[in-house]
C-alpha cells in the first residue's frame, strides 16, 4: 500500500544484508550515521513479534542546515532516515521519505529545491547500491 511521501524499493537480499549495505554506502559517501534501531529486536525484548524491522538515522549538516534555516520545522524530519522491513511474505524492503515531499509539507518553496533534489539523488543512489535495484 502506497504512502504518501514514502519512497519504496524492494531488495532481493535480506532486511540485515540490506541495511548493512546501506549504512556502508553512507559511511562511504562522508554522512554521519546517528544510529541503527532495531525495531524487532526491542519488540522480542517485551514479549512482542515483530518481523525484521530496522531504522538508520544519518546525515550531514551541509544538506539539512539549509533546509533548517528557510524554516525550523523541518528539524522534526531530519536527520534523515531509512527503513529497511520484510513483510509478511518474506519480501524485504526499503524506504525513506522524499525530501521534496517533506520540504512541500514544511511549506519550502523553490529557495531549497536545490538541496531537496540532491538530498532525494543521494538517498535514490543509495537505495539503489543496498538493494541492487534498477529504475526507482
Amino acid at each position: 500500500m502506497p504512502v504518501e511521501g514514502l519512497v519504496t524499493v524492494a531488495s532481493a537480499l535480506s532486511p540485515k544484508d540490506t541495511m548493512d549495505r546501506v549504512e556502508a554506502e553512507i559511511a562511504a559517501r562522508g554522512m554521519t550515521v546517528f544510529a541503527r534501531v532495531d525495531h524487532a529486536a526491542a519488540a522480542e525484548a517485551v514479549g512482542l513479534p515483530l518481523r525484521p524491522t530496522e531504522l538508520l538515522v544519518f546525515g550531514n549538516a551541509r544538506g539539512g542546515t539549509p533546509l533548517m534555516q528557510a524554516v525550523q520545522t523541518i528539524g522534526i524530519e531530519l536527520p534523515l532516515k531509512i527503513l529497511v522491513w520484510q513483510e509478511a511474505d518474506g519480501r524485504t524492503w526499503l524506504g525513506y521519505n522524499d525530501p521534496e515531499w517533506l520540504a512541500r509539507r514544511h511549506g519550502l518553496g523553490p529557495q531549497v529545491e536545490t538541496a531537496t533534489k540532491a538530498m532525494r539523488a543521494a538517498l535514490d543512489s543509495i537505495a539503489q547500491a543496498a538493494t541492487g535495484s534498477r529504475g526507482l
